[in-house]
């Protein structure tokens, strides 16, 4: 998979018509870094969007996944931005899918854009309640890399509030069937530009959810996302402490600084410890 978990857990996506944006973009640290061509750019201003967005993925000088968030592939914009992609000189590691709400979105594009020596990973940004119906199949997709939840939308077109409460269902839900076909999510941004507090907060309750990471809408917002994603020094001590006792009991039940653990407790620390070993 193209995505560098050991970069970071925040995803930014920067307006592909803001090509000064481009740099801060390369350099704020995140896991993944987006060139919008969908809701960011009017539809009198794709074309346009595509020519300056091959400019993004000339970079040589970040360490973030750099990728796109393209059009639904199920639009004239979608296909024309796959005609564009699938001749640029310098190409996206990663393609996100707007709009996803079927297996062949994901088949749609991979078979557009898979070349000799490129196979771009792609992702499905779920945000429809159709979408949801069909989880399972949307999940089965082979050349599936992981899921983003758009809170935006979905709260659009249910008409529901965009509070952790009213979506809480749905976060739940997407995390859950993502973990059951093996793949990683990624939650919807907190759309409070100057408001650290509630960023974290809102990081923290995805993070208990599951989410492998969060997306973010502006770069300042990722250092708070890696920090809350990626497991502190405290977190790994205990993981491998964790570690060393199921070592130590051949796996059985056996305490750790007074708590129980056994088998899940023992995977789930040896997963954090496999995190902290990759970020070294």
């Amino acid at each position: 998979m193209a995505y560098r978990t050991h970069r970071g857990r925040a995803w930014i996506i920067t307006p592909a018509l803001n090509s000064e944006r481009f740099p801060t973009a390369h350099a704020a640290s995140a896991g993944v870094a987006l060139v919008d061509l969908e809701d960011s750019v009017a539809p009198a201003d794709k074309q346009r969007a595509r020519h300056k967005a091959e400019k993004y993925f000339h970079a040589t000088d970040t360490a973030s996944t750099l990728g796109v968030r393209m059009n639904s592939p199920l639009t004239l914009d979608g296909i024309k931005d796959l005609v564009a992609l699938a001749g640029y000189t310098a190409r996206p590691d990663l393609v996100l899918v707007p709009k996803t709400e079927s297996a062949r979105d994901i088949e749609l594009v991979a078979s557009v854009l898979d070349a000799p020596g490129y196979t771009p990973d792609i992702w499905a940004l779920i945000e429809t309640p159709r979408a949801f119906d069909h989880l399972p199949q949307i999940l089965a997709a082979p050349r599936l890399g992981g899921v983003v939840f758009g809170s935006a939308d979905y709260a659009a077109t249910v008409r529901c509030a965009m509070t952790w409460e009213a979506l809480l269902y749905v976060r739940a839900a997407l995390v859950n069937a993502a973990t059951a076909a093996g793949i990683p999510a990624i939650d919807a941004p907190a759309f409070h530009l100057d408001d650290p507090d509630a960023l974290r907060e809102e990081a923290e309750r995805a993070k208990e959810l599951g989410f492998f990471g969060k997306g973010a809408v502006h770069p300042r917002q990722a250092a708070v996302i890696n920090e809350v994603f990626l497991p502190s020094e405290t977190e790994i001590a205990r993981a491998r402490a964790i570690v060393a006792a199921g070592e130590k009991s051949g796996n059985s039940v056996t305490a750790v600084d007074g708590q129980m653990v056994g088998t899940p407790f023992f995977a789930a620390a040896r997963a954090v410890v496999a995190d902290a070993d990759a970020a070294r």
